[in-house]
């Protein structure tokens, strides 16, 4: 197993490490005045203005096909807003997908570093991204059938994926080890299942109740990844902080491409 999180080195990020150069630097700091007088209210009225002559992060494409139109007019004549589901379930498309990316990625971190007792399993892994391939699936199904571009980017897709950014980035890190990648992908599972919930309130708050019904199977196998991600992490730590020895890792096949 690569070398664990906690282990003891050479980190030089505290100003403790090096105690007569931080007490320098400490010196030097209060006898100057400092470089701005005044609190955050500038920097917030600078934001503030960006944010009033911003003009969004995107829109909601128009639909692809007539029945697509029909649909959204029939939904605004009886007083709904069709584009908000329509960019939940971008939104959705969009986690999803890079789901499968983020699960690919967890497999050869096991392929390459190992496991240990209680930690995840290739069965597991492939299990869950099996499922978020379905998920995705499922989504891209209920956009086409609403006659929407499942290919399009909506504004909501666009904001989990900054606001998701770093996620994807711990598990390619190849500094990161096996259970660094889990702690990224615990934060996933957990957006994804609120996500979900949402997702199925919104459907039958416009009417969706077959879409509801269905999207409430994701939400099942969601709540069962998050419990699997969160009891292996959970083991990992547990066998750490006892000193454990973690495994070398075994030779196994490549991960298959999705």
């Amino acid at each position: 197993m690569k070398k664990t999180t906690s282990d003891i080195g050479m980190n030089r990020t505290g100003i403790a490490t090096s105690p007569i150069d931080s007490a320098d630097i400490t010196q030097a700091a209060l006898a100057r005045q400092p470089s701005h007088l005044g609190d955050e209210s500038l920097i917030l009225k600078v934001r503030q203005q960006y944010a009033l002559e911003s003009e969004g992060v995107g829109s909601v494409p128009p639909p692809v096909s007539l029945k697509g139109v029909a649909k959204t007019a029939v939904d605004m004549l009886k007083g709904s807003k069709p584009t908000v589901f329509i960019d939940k379930l971008g939104e959705r498309a969009a986690f999803e997908r890079t789901g499968v990316r983020l699960y690919q990625g967890a497999l050869g971190k096991l392929e390459a570093l190992g496991s240990w007792e209680g930690g995840p399993t290739r069965e597991g892994l492939e299990r869950i991204l099996n499922d978020e391939l379905s998920h995705f699936g499922l989504v891209t199904e209920a956009l086409t059938k609403l006659g929407a571009d499942p290919t399009a980017v909506t504004p909501s897709a666009d904001v989990v994926a900054v606001a998701s950014m770093g996620i994807p980035a711990v598990v390619s890190d190849p500094r990161m080890n096996l259970r660094d990648t889990l702690s990224a992908l615990l934060v996933a599972e957990l957006t994804d299942n609120a996500c979900w919930e949402m997702l199925i309130e919104l459907a039958r708050g416009v009417g969706h109740d077959t879409l509801a019904d269905r999207f409430q199977l994701a939400l099942d196998a969601e709540a069962q990844h998050l419990s699997m991600v969160r009891g292996w992490l959970s083991s990992g730590v547990t066998l750490e902080a006892r000193a454990a020895p973690m495994p070398q890792a075994e030779a196994t096949r490549p991960a298959p491409l999705v």
